[in-house]
């Protein structure tokens, strides 16, 4: 059936069924995108959380001394373990 012998009333309902479907995939790509960036917030929240604490190497105030500190006790181990 085409467009054209669908009645007056039938094409509505289609445009209408269309534009539903259309804003229907608006607001996913838009929730979507919205969580992507609240992840995205949650890891550099998280990532500056272990800088205070000195997970990471060479950041944080503290930090710096315990991985220096750390990596001295591993070599020292891996030397004892030779």
């Amino acid at each position: 059936m085409t467009t054209h012998s669908l009645s007056g009333r039938e094409r509505e309902k289609d445009e209408e069924e269309e534009e539903r479907r259309r804003r229907r995939d608006e607001e996913e790509e838009e929730e979507e995108g919205e969580e992507e960036e609240e992840e995205e917030e949650e890891e550099e929240e998280e990532e500056k959380e272990r800088e205070g604490r000195g997970e990471v190497e060479g950041k944080g105030e503290e930090g710096e001394g315990r991985n220096r500190e750390e990596k001295e006790e591993e070599e020292e181990d891996e030397e004892e373990g030779k």
